[in-house]
């Protein structure tokens, strides 16, 4: 974990007091920093799920389960659920275990002593993971239209697909942070990937929630991985339905973690 120059106003002390606009910019200006040098970290968010994608979407067979049109090519089923998946690998996993073990390695410990604040941090390290996920989408749609020529479906609506990639954004970013600062770095790391791997089995991503048997079914429908995959598949017109129910779902989901982290994060 490399170690962090903090910005001189982020440092605490007799200089002139910075507004909060600015520790902010500041805070995401390291975060931006820190990130850019996790390569490992990054190809495999990166790289991940283009890998998933070019896959998934070459399968002849697969069934479009999650499109509403019959016969409709693989890649309409499959670019909605790993968009979503990139969402929650990027905030859950990658952001969850690097601020973890920045808590661990006493990261964290030097920046509590500074004016920044915990709302503050969670805001800059959210606004790092907004970055990633639009490199992720440039990648993940770039590579749908050059290799499957990909097209949104005619319903498809712009302000659907931004509100759940935002509200996702929030619920699966805090999350992570959730995690990050209550456990130890170990177990946030076999926690995280622990969820991912339940959200991709159970969580209605690369299965919707009404695909799924029974008590499956029900539960995936409460989470905000099913809500963020079904608001993405009707936002990009491959699936037809009511945005309403599962935005206010991921609505909540983000409210609610956004505001336990800001409430619960610990320095170290």
């Amino acid at each position: 974990m490399s170690s962090p120059v903090i910005p001189d106003v982020l440092r605490g002390g007799g200089g002139r007091p910075s507004s909060p606009l600015a520790r902010i910019a500041s805070a995401l200006e390291m975060e931006l920093r820190l990130t850019s040098r996790r390569l490992e970290n990054l190809f495999v968010t990166l790289m991940l799920p283009a890998v998933l994608l070019v896959f998934f979407g070459s399968v002849k067979a697969l069934p479009a389960a999650a499109t509403a049109t019959p016969g409709a090519p693989p890649i309409d089923a499959v670019l909605p659920a790993v968009l979503a998946t990139a969402i929650v690998a990027a905030g859950l996993v990658n952001l969850g275990i690097s601020t973890g073990f920045e808590r661990s390695y006493g990261v964290l410990k030097r920046l509590g002593g500074s004016p920044l604040t915990r709302g503050q941090l969670i805001f800059a390290k959210i606004g790092t993971i907004v970055v990633v996920e639009a490199v992720q989408a440039v990648l993940l749609v770039g590579l749908s239209v050059a290799i499957f020529g990909w097209r949104p479906g005619t319903g498809w609506d712009p302000l659907v697909v931004v509100a759940a990639v935002a509200l996702g954004t929030g619920a699966f970013s805090a999350l992570g942070l959730l995690l990050a600062g209550a456990l130890r770095a170990e177990a946030t790391m076999a926690l995280t990937n622990a969820l991912f791997l339940l959200a991709l089995l159970i969580g209605g991503l690369l299965v919707p929630a009404h695909q799924l048997p029974g008590m499956l079914g029900a539960l995936a429908s409460l989470l905000p991985t099913a809500a963020l995959a079904d608001s993405l598949r009707i936002g990009l017109g491959t699936s037809t339905g009511d945005t309403i129910g599962p935005l206010l779902l991921l609505a909540a989901w983000a409210a609610g973690t956004t505001l336990l982290t800001a409430r619960t994060f610990r320095w170290e």
